[in-house]
């Protein structure tokens, strides 16, 4: 016997926007309340760049003399002799956290568990905000957050933004990017930086005209839950609940420290090239586990001829990209033996003599 089971739209909707509204934080039109979620949806709206910053910080770099892969020694030379704060680079049982600055001492505390690439942008932070706190201000204020705690992390996440842009400069990371083919390991020795790093400054280089390769970037944690994301693509990002399981971000985990690279296709037709890898943050105790995260860095195929990561990609066989979606709950394939839920509104079919590969049909 077959049966057809309709899910009534309107209440699925209503119910699930009642669930988000107490368990995340947004209201029933669907806007986003919690402070961080806010502050990300004012970074993607403003396609991740910020040009006031990114130039002022490309300037500041320039007038210095900071030198892109020495930036550890030449920021802390710049810290003391232009501001006259002194880095101290201590153990971790004599500091409460990373990064710690006593306006008063004149002092700048970092931790020795931060890895060289973390201290030179924990230095460039505390730059951003010595150097132009007046002007990460005003482009807080123009999000029109609404509370203080999101303007508050807002400040912090374009402080960060100012950082990567001091460490990798918008017109020489963007030539070398150029030059490299967008390979992340040699951009990473040119610069100094961690692979995360300079992934997310891949998909910030949005400046008009000398607009980079659009990417998308994000990162992502072992149970699935998005804990970065920012992309200037038309590829989405699941908000709530878990990304597609056929997406290389996740195999990552099965294989750590090793680049995979993967042909895929959105629902909509678009197909991009996704380059993952897993990045440890050391705990620094036996007791302490480490952190694991996998990074992904994608864009779209049209711009295979500038990524090196393309090299051996099949770009012109139909069958060749793997069909991945956003979300099970949004997806509209038919034919997906991984999908974990039905789509939200479909009408499911059940039929209790026979059972598809397919976990949920559904018209």
């Amino acid at each position: 016997r077959q049966r057809h089971l309709t899910i009534p739209c309107e209440m699925c909707i209503r119910d699930r926007t009642e669930n988000l509204s107490s368990a995340d934080g947004e209201d029933r039109g669907g806007h986003a309340h919690f402070p961080y979620e806010e502050v990300r949806d004012f970074f993607y709206y403003c396609n991740n760049y910020f040009d006031p910053l990114d130039e002022a910080a490309e300037t500041l770099a320039a007038r210095e003399g900071l030198r892109p892969g020495h930036m550890q020694t030449d920021l802390a030379a710049y810290l003391e002799h232009r501001h006259g704060v002194r880095v101290r680079v201590v153990a971790e049982e004599d500091t409460d956290g990373m990064r710690s600055f006593d306006p008063a001492g004149g002092t700048l505390t970092l931790s020795a568990q931060l890895s060289p690439s973390s201290r030179a942008f924990h230095m460039a932070h505390q730059v951003a905000l010595l150097t132009h706190g007046d002007l990460i201000a005003n482009v807080a204020d123009s999000a029109t957050l609404s509370s203080e705690d999101a303007r508050a992390i807002c400040r912090v996440g374009l402080a960060n933004y100012f950082a990567g842009a001091l460490v990798m400069p918008y017109g020489p990371f963007a030539a070398q990017a150029r030059a490299l083919r967008h390979d992340v390991e040699q951009l990473q020795s040119r610069f100094g930086a961690s692979f995360e790093q300079v992934c997310h400054r891949l998909s910030t280089l949005q400046r008009p005209g000398a607009r980079g390769v659009p990417f998308y970037f994000v990162r992502v944690d072992m149970a699935g839950n998005i804990t970065k994301r920012h992309s200037a693509t038309r590829f989405h990002f699941t908000r709530f609940g878990g990304a597609c399981p056929l997406w290389n971000v996740h195999e990552a985990f099965t294989q750590p420290g090793k680049i995979l690279v993967q042909l895929a296709r959105m629902p909509d037709g678009t197909s991009y090239i996704c380059v993952a890898r897993t990045v440890y943050k050391r705990g620094g105790a036996y007791l302490r586990p480490d952190r694991l995260f996998a990074v992904g860095l994608g864009c779209e195929t049209a711009y295979a001829a500038e990524m090196v990561y393309a090299a051996g990609l099949d770009l012109h066989d139909e069958r060749a990209p793997v069909p991945i979606g956003v979300n099970c709950r949004i997806c509209e394939r038919h034919d997906c033996r991984q999908r974990a839920f039905p789509p939200i509104g479909s009408r499911i079919s059940v039929d209790e003599n026979n059972r598809s590969f397919v976990p949920y049909l559904f018209e």
